[in-house]
């Protein structure tokens, strides 16, 4: 298995509602209306980050009849997780720069 998930614009984005506040824990219903994206494709997102050890996750401790709602399972960035999400992160933006650079017209080539 490869240390580095496909970075997909959706992964992308689930990603940095992490980065851009790395001591916030998140939850997925909160990464939902971050993202506008659905359940289905913010979960298992989340759960491949946590079996490559960049996020980890866990239960809050509230009675849920006396909350009134469900059991949140709160997400937070592992120190490798920030390392490898940041170097990730670079990457797209570094591939992202160089396509736009082959697709941008050459002026002042001496052309006419």
């Amino acid at each position: 298995m490869s240390d580095e998930p496909r970075m997909t614009v959706t992964t992308v984005e689930v990603l940095q509602t992490f980065v851009r506040d790395t001591t916030s824990e998140r939850y997925g219903l909160e990464i939902m209306a971050l993202t506008g994206l659905p359940s289905g494709t913010v979960f298992p997102i989340l759960a491949r980050f946590e079996r490559l050890g960049w996020l980890d996750s866990g239960w809050e401790d509230v009675d849920p009849a006396a909350v009134g709602r469900p059991q949140r399972r709160y997400y937070r960035l592992t120190a490798q997780g920030l390392e490898s999400a940041e170097a990730a992160l670079a990457k797209v933006a570094h591939a992202r720069e160089r396509r736009r650079s082959v697709l941008r017209p050459a002026y002042g080539n001496g052309a006419s």
